[in-house]
């Protein structure tokens, strides 16, 4: 266990940033999720702004690989123009 009180404060900061990076991760991942039940290209279009803005500020952050990020927008970016045939 942490003896200084510096250790101890680092502790307390840490999970803090886990628990907040944990659930920008969860809800960008359900926007993904939402995004990809979408039928409508119109509303996917939209949603696609959205979940690329969550996507880059997560890699930005270094929640997730910035690779990672780049591959979901392109994906997603594939499946929603799939939507206008």
């Amino acid at each position: 266990m942490a003896n200084h009180k510096s250790a101890l404060k680092r502790i307390r900061s840490n999970e803090a940033k886990r628990v907040l990076n944990r659930y920008q991760a969860k809800s960008t991942r359900t926007a993904i999720k939402k995004l990809r039940a979408t039928t409508n290209q119109s509303e996917a279009q939209e949603q696609l702004k959205k979940v690329s803005s969550m996507l880059d500020r997560l890699a930005k952050k270094n929640i997730i690989h910035k690779n990672k990020a780049a591959n979901n927008k392109s994906s997603l970016a594939k499946f929603v123009s799939s939507l206008a045939a």
